[in-house]
């Protein structure tokens, strides 16, 4: 019996130095290494690592130094100056599950979101680590990253039933081109649910404040966001720019608060932007609000050759429409004053009142064309109930014709402006006057119109104007018809014979007297109107009379 306790004696004793040889060698060099050349040639990663460390003190943690792990034939996904691993005695039934993973000082590269490998721990931890993940069209380069997610279980969160907390701080990232610091977010996962309780960021100069929800069909629920002296460039237009808001499947928006923000684009950019945005769903490009409001003021907002100089805006969203209770601008030198509604049901946009007063505006040389496009498909009509414009100087300097109005005033009522989504004059009232103009370089003062529209016909009643020491005065009909036939008369006393010389009609005579212009036109569109002009004009200088004819376009001689 001696003898056989002595040979188990000493079966232990070499069985314990063998273990302690073992444990020594795993903690040097040579035992690193072996362990990684047998993780490398027998599965489907490759690991490398300096050394791997044990201490007493604290038995169940199992360090690991100069950590590099991923699959095979790519580059690394997981580099570590060191890794430290918590193990427990679930490892018996499930080897892959510690107890908590701790990574130090290195990056970790997840591509699409894929994890590195199937590894589960009761909390993950990051300290000065670097993140880098693509997925879906989206990218994430973070640096000093701080923090972690209790439990880790990559392959169970498309369970409903899995459930995790995460806090994680950056001190420097790039989500999707856009540069933030001192970034923090915090909150909790669902399956496939996730709640941002708290996030916030130095962005552009500024500051971010958010908390979100996503449900587990990727549609976003923000309860409040917050951006706070905002200074963003940006190399894309305005509409490319507001692109990714367009495009996602759902964003619910409970509040948004801007303030002070200054953003600038290809072409466009605003300034000292103060904006609140409430209850409003955005989905597929449109949107949805039941109690939803907008209000919003800038120092400046240009788009392209648009600037507007104070712009306030306050609107009030409904399952119905909008409704625009304040518009208000300077626009080049004047004021521009608007208020109404726009309808959902019928797309017409309602301006119970718009006022321009003081404008010094040159027309842009692509007005006509911009007068003749297809309006968007949101916007079938535009009526104006009450129109007034005061002392306002519009120009154009098109060489074919130009024309000057100084001091323009005006009044309209029920002015249909669009119709099934083109510009017009198609319904209500208008007159017009100036204290002086220019008409393709014809001198006059005091121009006025007065014009009645309806379905069938633009009826110019009154036209008028002082050239000289005489008077001009004249009548006009424009079909509403594709073909806008025109109808047109001129009458002028004590006026210069040769006063529409400018206007295609060869010289008559020196001198003054009576003009009387009569003709017909059509007014098509794309289409020039010269060879449809079709006129007589007969001038009364003194006591003689000359008779003039034009027909499509061409003036045939003087009588």
């Amino acid at each position: 019996m001696k003898f056989l306790g002595k040979v188990l004696l000493t079966l232990l004793l070499v069985l314990l130095l063998v273990i302690v040889a073992l444990y020594v060698l795993l903690q040097t060099q040579w035992g690193a290494g072996w362990i990684s050349r047998q993780i490398s040639d027998d599965t489907a990663y490759q690991l490398t690592m300096s050394k791997i460390e044990h201490d007493f003190s604290r038995p169940s943690h199992l360090l690991l130094d100069d950590v590099a792990f991923g699959h095979d034939g790519q580059p690394a996904t997981l580099v570590a100056k060191r890794v430290d691993l918590g193990l427990s005695l679930k490892q018996f039934s499930n080897p892959l599950h510690f107890s908590s993973i701790r990574l130090n000082q290195g990056t970790l590269n997840l591509n699409n979101g894929a994890p590195p490998v199937s590894l589960q721990a009761d909390r993950l931890q990051f300290s000065q680590m670097a993140l880098n993940r693509s997925q879906d069209g989206g990218s994430l380069q973070a640096q000093r990253v701080d923090g972690g997610i209790i439990p880790w279980q990559p392959e169970a969160t498309a369970r409903p039933d899995y459930q995790a907390s995460f806090q994680i701080s950056a001190g420097s990232l790039v989500l999707n081109g856009v540069p933030a610091a001192n970034a923090l977010i915090e909150g909790s996962v669902k399956g496939q649910e996730w709640t941002i309780s708290n996030l916030g960021a130095d962005v552009a100069r500024g500051s971010a404040t958010a908390n979100a929800r996503r449900d587990a069909a990727g549609n976003w629920q923000i309860s409040s966001l917050r951006l706070n002296s905002i200074r963003l460039q940006s190399d894309k237009t305005l509409s490319d720019f507001l692109q990714p808001l367009l495009s996602l499947p759902e964003i619910r928006l409970g509040r948004v608060d801007v303030t002070d923000a200054r953003l600038e684009g290809r072409d466009w950019a605003v300034t000292d932007l103060d904006l609140v945005l409430k209850n409003i769903t955005l989905i597929h490009g449109d949107w949805q609000s039941d109690g939803g409001s907008l209000a919003m003021n800038a120092s400046s907002f240009v788009n392209g050759s648009l600037q507007l100089d104070d712009p306030i805006a306050s609107l009030d969203f409904s399952p119905q429409g909008v409704e625009l209770s304040q518009f208000s601008s300077r626009w080049v030198n004047g004021l521009i004053r608007a208020q109404g509604n726009w309808n959902r049901s019928d797309k017409k946009l309602n301006l119970d009142e718009v006022v321009i007063a003081g404008l010094e505006y040159t027309l842009p040389s692509t007005w006509r064309e911009r007068w003749m496009q297809t309006l968007p498909g949101w916007l079938d009509s535009v009526e104006i109930k009450r129109f007034s414009a005061n002392r306002n100087l519009i120009i154009d300097i098109d060489p074919a014709f130009p024309f000057q109005m100084t001091s323009l005033e005006g009044t309209g009522s029920n002015l249909l402006l669009a119709r099934s989504h083109q510009w017009g004059v198609w319904a209500g009232n208008l007159s017009l006057n100036a204290a002086e103009a220019t008409f393709n370089r014809v001198d006059v003062r005091h121009p006025s119109l007065t014009l009645a529209a309806d379905d069938d016909n633009i009826n110019i009643t009154e036209m008028s104007a002082f050239s000289g020491d005489g008077m001009l005065e004249g009548k006009a009909t424009v079909s509403q018809q594709p073909d806008r036939a025109t109808s047109f008369t001129l009458n002028g006393r004590q006026v210069q014979v040769n006063l529409l010389q400018n206007w295609g009609w060869p010289p008559l005579a020196q001198g003054k007297g009576n003009l009387q212009l009569s003709g017909k036109a059509l007014l098509q569109r794309e289409k020039p109107l010269k060879p449809t002009v079709n006129a007589s004009l007969s001038a009364t200088p003194a006591d003689t009379s000359l008779q003039q004819q034009m027909i499509n376009g061409e003036v045939r001689g003087n009588q």
